[in-house]
C-alpha cells in the first residue's frame, strides 16, 4: 500500500538547489515512480514556493527574468508529478485560531483530503505547525518510513476493511475535486453534461448503441420492464438467487416472478432447467450474473429466441466490466442493466445505475419513462417514474472510470490469491514469495500493464483444480470441481471454481461455501475479519415472495443460502491481509 508524502516547500527548494535534503527528497521521487508513494503538495504552499525559489535563484545570481523562467519550467514538471491538495475555506477560521504558524497549519489540514491513509510532512522545518493532524518527517526520515517493513494493519491485527473506499478516494482525489466542482460550478444538477458524457463512454465501453443513467440499479431494471411493457398476468422468469431488487421490480410492474433454480458452481441461472418454466405468459427472462461473472448468456438467448424471441434483460449489477466470449456484460442480450452504488466494481458516492440496449425504441422508451413518461416537456405519452441519475453522481463515476480497467485487474489478482490460499496443498502459511508471484495490479499507485493473473495453464477464465479440497476422485471433497453445495463438507470450507474459460469475472465478492457459517463468522468477526452474506435467503422463501414458488423447487439455491459466504474483497486488498484471512479460516 502507497505512503503518502506531502512536500513542503522547503524540501522541495532544497531539491531544486541541489543542496541540503536534496537527494533524500530525489530517493522520493524515486519511490513514487516505483508505486511505493504518492506525492502531494499543498496548493496554499504553492505560491509561496513560487516565490520563495525565485528568490532563492537570484541569490544564486541568476537575473530575475532569468529566476522566473527556471522556476516557472521547474514548477510545470513538479505539477506533472505530483497531486495538489485543496484547502477547504470553511475550515479556515477554525484552523486560523489553532495555528501558531497558518501557513503550516494549513498544508496539515490540507492532509484531512487523504481519509486517514497512512501520511507524513516532509519538512526540514524541526518547528513545522502541523496543529496534531499529521505527522511531520525529513525527507531522510520520510525515506526510511518508505523503506523499512512497517507491518500492515493486518499484521497488527487491526479490524480489515470489507471494501476499502478510502484508499480509492485518496487516488482518485484530483479528478473527484475537478469533476464535483465542475457540476458545482456550471450548475445543471439533473441532466447535466456529465450524465451525456457518462453514457456516451459506457456505451462504446461496452459495444451497445445506448446507454440510458438511471436513478439506481433497481431503477433501470424497472425501468426496462415497463419499456417492454410489461405489466399484470405477465411472467418473468428469473433467478431465486439474487438480491431482492432483481424480484421486486416484476411484481412492482404486477407481473409474477418465475423461479428456475441456479448451478452448483456459478450461482447464476441454471439454464438446462429454464425451457421447462416458459409458458405463454413469458414475456421477459432476467438472468443475473452473479458475484461478478456472466450467466450463461448465449444459451440463455438461445431458448428466448426459440419461444418466440423473448426478451432477455441482464442483471449485471455486480459484473459490469466482466467478458463472455470477448463481449461486455451488460450488451450480452437485448437489455442489460448495471447498478453504481458504492461497494460495485464501477461504483458512485450514492445511488446510480444504467440501462444498455442496441434496439433504438427501447432505448428511446427508458429515457422517456425515467422523465415521468415525457417525450416532450408536460407532455406524458407514458406512465414513468422519477428516475434520472443526477450530474454529481455521473462525476463520480467518471472519476472512477479512470481506472476502472486497472480496478478490474487487481480485483482479479486478489481473487487469484484467495484462490491459491485457500486451495493449495500446503495452505496459507506456504511462503509469501509465491505468493507475491501474483500481486499484478495490487500496487495502488503501481503502473498497471493490463495483464491478467493466471491460472497454471496459463489461461485466465481457467479453472484450477482445488488442492486438498478436491484430491482425489471419488472422495466427497471432489465436488469442489462442480462446487455441489449438496455434497458433504470434508473441511471448514470449499471453494467455488474459478470462471470458465469463455468468461471472466470482476469479483464483485469472493464468495465461498462454509460449513457452519455462524461459527465461522464469529470467529471471523473476532479476529476483525468482517464477512457478508450474499444472500442467506433465496427469494422464493422471502415472506413477500413466498408464494410465487415452493421453497422444494429450488434445492441447489436453498442449499447455497445456507452455506455462501463472502470474504473482504476489493482492489487495493493486501497480501498480508489475505494471508490473515487464511489463516483464520483454517485454524
Amino acid at each position: 500500500m502507497a505512503k503518502h508524502l506531502i512536500l513542503d516547500v522547503n524540501s522541495v527548494v532544497d531539491l531544486w538547489l541541489n543542496t541540503g535534503s536534496a537527494a533524500s527528497t530525489e530517493a522520493l521521487f524515486a519511490a513514487e515512480q516505483s508505486g511505493r508513494a504518492a506525492l502531494w503538495v499543498a496548493a496554499t504552499s504553492l505560491a509561496t514556493l513560487d516565490s520563495v525559489a525565485r528568490q532563492a535563484f537570484k541569490r544564486r545570481g541568476l537575473k530575475p527574468e532569468d529566476a522566473a523562467a527556471v522556476v516557472s519550467r521547474l514548477m510545470t514538471l513538479l505539477l506533472q508529478r505530483v497531486s495538489v491538495l485543496t484547502a477547504h475555506g470553511f475550515e479556515q477560521a477554525e484552523l486560523y485560531a489553532r495555528a501558531r504558524d497558518f501557513e503550516d497549519a494549513q498544508i496539515a489540514a490540507a492532509a484531512r483530503s487523504l481519509g486517514g491513509q497512512a501520511a507524513c510532512i516532509v519538512t526540514e522545518d524541526r518547528r513545522f505547525d502541523a496543529v496534531d493532524e499529521v505527522t511531520c518527517k525529513t525527507p531522510a526520515q520520510a525515506l526510511q518510513w518508505l523503506q523499512q517493513e512497517e507491518r500492515s494493519p493486518a499484521e497488527r491485527g487491526a479490524a480489515i476493511p470489507f471494501i476499502d473506499l478510502a484508499t480509492q478516494q485518496a487516488l482518485l482525489r484530483p479528478q473527484l475535486e475537478r469533476n464535483l466542482e465542475s457540476v458545482l460550478r456550471h450548475g445543471q444538477y439533473i441532466l447535466g453534461p456529465e450524465v451525456r458524457e457518462l453514457e456516451e463512454r459506457l456505451a462504446t465501453y461496452t459495444g451497445a448503441r445506448h446507454c440510458v443513467t438511471a436513478a439506481s440499479g433497481t431503477d433501470a431494471l424497472l425501468i426496462s420492464l415497463m419499456a417492454l411493457g410489461i405489466g399484470p398476468g405477465d411472467e418473468v422468469i428469473t433467478t431465486p438467487f439474487t438480491f431482492v431488487a432483481t424480484v421486486e421490480v416484476i411484481v412492482l410492474v404486477g407481473a409474477t416472478p418465475v423461479f428456475v433454480d441456479i448451478e452448483p458452481d456459478t450461482c447464476n441461472l441454471d439454464v438446462r432447467l429454464l425451457e421447462a418454466k416458459i409458458t405463454d405468459n413469458t414475456k421477459a427472462i432476467m438472468p443475473v450474473s452473479l458475484y461478478g461473472q456472466p450467466a450463461e448468456m448465449d444459451a440463455i438467448n438461445a431458448v428466448a429466441a426459440r419461444h418466440g424471441n423473448i426478451p432477455v434483460i441482464e442483471d449485471a449489477a455486480q459484473s459490469f466490466g466482466a467478458e463472455y466470449k470477448g463481449r461486455k456484460s451488460g450488451a450480452l442480450s437485448m437489455i442489460g442493466c448495471t447498478s453504481f452504488f458504492p461497494s460495485k466494481p464501477l461504483g458512485g458516492y450514492g445511488d446510480g445505475g444504467a440501462i444498455f440496449t442496441s434496439d433504438d425504441a427501447i432505448a428511446q422508451a427508458c429515457r422517456e419513462i425515467r422523465v415521468h413518461g415525457q417525450s416532450a416537456r408536460y407532455v406524458h405519452g407514458r406512465v414513468g417514474i422519477g428516475g434520472r441519475m443526477d450530474s454529481l453522481q455521473c462525476a463520480v463515476v467518471l472519476a472512477n472510470l479512470e481506472r476502472f480497467d486497472q480496478d478490474i485487474a487487481q480485483r482479479q489478482a486478489v481473487a487469484w490469491r484467495y484462490h491459491q490460499l485457500l486451495s493449495s496443498e500446503t495452505g496459507p502459511s506456504r511462503s509469501r514469495a509465491a505468493a507475491a508471484q501474483q500481486r499484478v495490479g495490487t500496487q495502488t499507485s503501481s503502473v498497471d500493464d493490463g495483464s491478467r493473473p493466471q491460472s497454471p495453464n496459463g489461461r485466465q477464465g481457467s479453472r484450477p483444480e482445488a488442492g486438498p479440497l478436491a484430491s482425489r476422485q471419488g472422495s466427497p471433497s471432489n465436488a469442489v470441481l462442480t462446487g455441489d453445495p449438496l455434497a458433504p463438507f470434508d473441511r471448514a470450507y470449499r471453494l467455488l471454481p474459478w470462471p470458465g474459460e469463455d468468461r471472466t469475472s470482476v469479483f464483485a465478492q469472493y464468495s465461498l461455501l462454509v460449513e457452519d457459517r455462524d461459527a465461522m463468522q464469529a470467529r471471523l468477526k473476532a479476529e476483525g475479519i468482517p464477512t457478508a452474506v450474499h444472500y442467506p435467503m433465496p427469494m422464493n422463501q422471502q415472506p413477500a415472495y413466498a408464494h410465487h414458488c415452493c421453497p422444494e423447487c429450488t434445492p441447489i439455491a436453498a442449499a447455497v443460502s445456507a452455506h455462501i459466504m463472502s470474504l473482504p474483497m476489493h482492489p487495493h486488498l493486501g497480501l498480508a491481509e489475505q494471508e490473515r484471512i487464511a489463516r483464520a479460516l483454517v485454524d
